[in-house]
């Protein structure tokens, strides 16, 4: 029997430090990273998505990072296509380190996806519920689709949003489309590896990493991309620091209030990582400090001695 592939993948909450452990990981057992982060895809986007430096992808090959100009449109479901070509095309036996905090990407490589409606009717329909609380969410999805309520976490927003998505826009229940479908496409060998901090480190480290973005020239790479055509309302623009950046040009708020904001709303965000990844099945965690076990259990699942 043909064996599968086998991968490594890293997740975990933005600014935990998957990065770090990352480089070190896959520099140590000769791999190359494939970035599952749902921004770094965009091209001139570059410090308010964190994309590891210039020198960091010097040190080890990275993929599916400036795949994308911030006007087109990027899917779980072209994520899964591309990252699946590029770890069937590495060579030498080099191992695909999958490291990124998007878990709608990481679920789509590891066991196939549900295809919903096109990313600009999704981002429409998505966009007239952000006022919308948790409980007046929740309580429209128990009318379109019983079965996804009861199953989804009540406080996980993201799923109980894709989930509304699903039934409205295609006209077919996701609990419907998840029993069809299984998630059963399983081609990869796959040992996952979450890595958690305490509440009160990832929020100082968000914190300081905001301020550093700020520091690093976040206001002129904003400018600059606002410059090229790029409008306030495309997708990577409306995340995290770049729509408070965006207000802040606008002349609507002071600088040192749009980077609260991007720190509370970048918090929100961690928990909302969180909170998706402890849905997942058959990921084991570990500090990132814990160096050594993590390395152990990568050469046990690769079996190097």
């Amino acid at each position: 029997m043909q064996t599968k592939p086998k991968i490594v993948i890293i997740v975990g909450p933005t600014a935990v430090g998957k990065t770090e452990l990352s480089l070190e990981l896959a520099e140590s057992f000769g791999g190359e990273i494939v970035s599952a982060d749902s921004m770094q895809v965009y091209r001139h986007l570059d410090i308010g998505t964190s994309k590891p430096t210039r020198a960091e992808r010097d040190r080890v090959a990275h993929h599916l990072i400036d795949i994308v100009d911030p006007g087109e449109g990027f899917s779980a479901a072209r994520f899964d296509r591309m990252a699946s070509g590029v770890i069937g095309n590495l060579s030498g036996g080099k191992t695909a380190f999958v490291v990124g905090g998007t878990g709608l990407y990481v679920r789509a490589l590891t066991g196939g996806i549900i295809e919903g409606p096109d990313e600009e009717r999704g981002r429409r329909y998505r966009e007239t519920l952000e006022g919308e609380s948790l409980e007046e969410l929740r309580g429209r999805l128990m009318e379109r689709d019983p079965d996804a309520a009861a199953r989804i976490h009540p406080r996980d927003r993201v799923r109980i949003v894709r989930a509304l998505e699903t039934a409205v826009l295609t006209g077919e229940r996701i609990s419907e489309k998840q029993r069809r479908h299984g998630f059963r496409d399983v081609r990869y060998e796959a040992l996952k590896i979450g890595l958690y901090r305490d509440r009160e480190e990832i929020r100082r480290r968000i914190d300081v990493r905001a301020a550093q973005m700020i520091e690093s020239g976040l206001v002129g790479e904003t400018e600059r991309v606002l410059s090229m055509g790029y409008h306030e309302k495309l997708i990577p623009l409306r995340t995290l620091g770049y729509r408070y950046i965006i207000r802040y040009l606008k002349g609507e708020i002071p600088l040192d209030e749009a980077l609260r904001f991007m720190q509370r709303d970048t918090r929100r965000y961690a928990r909302r990582q969180m909170t998706w990844f402890r849905g997942e099945t058959g990921i084991e965690w570990f500090h990132p400090t814990e160096t050594g076990p993590v390395k152990g259990r990568i050469a046990s699942f690769l079996r190097i001695r």
